[in-house]
């Protein structure tokens, strides 16, 4: 007679795994709520360290998935609070910023925790069949990926709103294009080991432009309560939308979260377009983290740097274990974000906006010297005059991601 078999939770390992699964979820924390940091960054940090730690490299590995899924949770948080135009200038600014304006962002904050909890909840259902049918195409995606990524850069641009922003957007991904060509192989000498040029790329890219075209604004006025007035099934088709773009583009070099928002917008109903691209912005950002974790188990190719990281530290890809810490850091995030991001607004609102926005581009400056020294300011200064681009020419600022997509297209 075959034996029952039993699930073992060993006391000790499960104590020590929510310890390690904590700290990171602390530095996911604080790399979420300050803009320019990112969850990569110190994932590379544990990695680099991660021999001298007298742990399971499993445990390391637990602590930087935290960090990766909490910090896709609260990034929405100064991204909202940061960077929100005045009211006359609010027409042309991002979904969130113009909620936040019309004193909704306290709405939009829990759109997103719903948003990136969803993605969550629909990985595993979702995460056999794609992982399968991507197992199976993934030889084809990589003997024809500039092909696919030429398609990529063809339907970002078709998609845009205007012939003349297509135009521009076309320019503004040439132009990233050449600085990732040109800055990506670079190995700057920095005063953190885990250094490297993408920090100040893309802190350049995407963070410093939208403070400085918001330098003057009247910072976050009065929001009003936190009822959520999207229907519900609106709400779960934007969700879904957004977490299986996210899914299928965290198999594909190149192709980041913010190509897969756009990719699910045709999905996000019309009447509910702003609260929408939310949802669907923020389930495709943590699916991606998510199903980036499966892309490493069965592909064995790091598609985020959490991943680069989690590959580096040599972590062994117990994917039973490693989705329970997703999971547990998901409810860790979405409570978070919750509990913080009402308060950081309100702290936001009653600062000096001006004075606040030249503090950040400042934070934004340390953090790309801290991460590639001399060189990596330059690039963020370059980098930061070419993210002011696609917006004047009525684009939007995914086209930049260029950066990696050129490279990769060049090989």
């Amino acid at each position: 007679m075959d034996a029952l078999v039993r699930p073992v939770v060993d006391p000790t390992f499960a104590g020590a795994a929510l310890a390690f699964l904590f700290c990171g979820a602390s530095l996911g924390t604080v790399s979420g709520l300050v803009p320019g940091l990112h969850a990569n960054n110190f994932a590379l940090l544990l990695a680099g360290i991660a021999p001298s730690i007298p742990a399971d490299p499993l445990l390391v590995g637990v602590a930087m998935l935290g960090a990766g899924v909490v910090h896709s949770f609260l990034d929405i948080v100064p991204a909202l609070a940061l960077g929100v135009p005045d009211a006359a200038t609010a027409v042309a600014a991002l979904p969130g910023h113009r909620l936040v304006v019309a004193g909704r962002g306290r709405e939009a904050l829990r759109l997103s925790a719903v948003g990136s909890g969803l993605a969550v909840a629909l990985a595993v259902p979702f995460a056999v069949p794609i992982t399968w049918l991507m197992v199976r195409g993934y030889p084809t995606v990589r003997a024809h990926l500039p092909l696919l990524l030429a398609a990529v850069v063809v339907f970002l641009v078709v998609t845009e709103s205007s012939k003349r922003a297509a135009v521009g957007g076309f320019v503004a991904f040439l132009a990233s294009a050449a600085l990732g060509v040109a800055t990506l192989d670079v190995d700057p000498s920095a005063p953190l080991d885990a250094g490297g040029v993408l920090a100040p790329l893309f802190a350049g890219l995407f963070g410093a432009p939208v403070l400085v075209d918001a330098l003057g604004g009247e910072g976050v006025p009065p929001q009003s309560d936190a009822r959520i007035t999207m229907g519900k099934r609106d709400l779960g088709v934007s969700a879904t939308a957004g977490s299986l773009a996210g899914a299928v583009v965290g198999y594909v070099p190149g192709v980041s979260a913010a190509i897969a928002s756009v990719a699910a917008l045709p999905a996000v109903p019309r009447s509910e377009a702003d609260r929408g691209f939310i949802v669907a912005t923020s389930g495709a950002n943590t699916a991606n983290t998510v199903f980036a974790l499966f892309a490493l188990v069965a592909l064995g190719t790091p598609r985020t740097g959490v991943t680069v990281a989690i590959d580096r530290a040599e972590v062994p890809l117990a994917l039973p274990i490693l989705l329970v810490a997703c999971a547990t850091a998901a409810a860790c995030g979405f409570a978070l974000l919750l509990l913080v991001g009402d308060a950081y607004l309100r702290v936001v609102g009653n600062l000096d906006y001006t004075r606040l926005s030249v503090g950040v581009l400042c934070l934004l400056g340390c953090v790309s010297y801290a991460f590639a020294g001399t060189f990596g300011v330059g690039v963020f200064v370059v980098a930061a005059v070419l993210g002011l681009l696609p917006p004047r020419l009525g684009a939007r600022r995914v086209h930049l991601m260029g950066v990696l997509i050129g490279p990769l297209m060049l090989g």
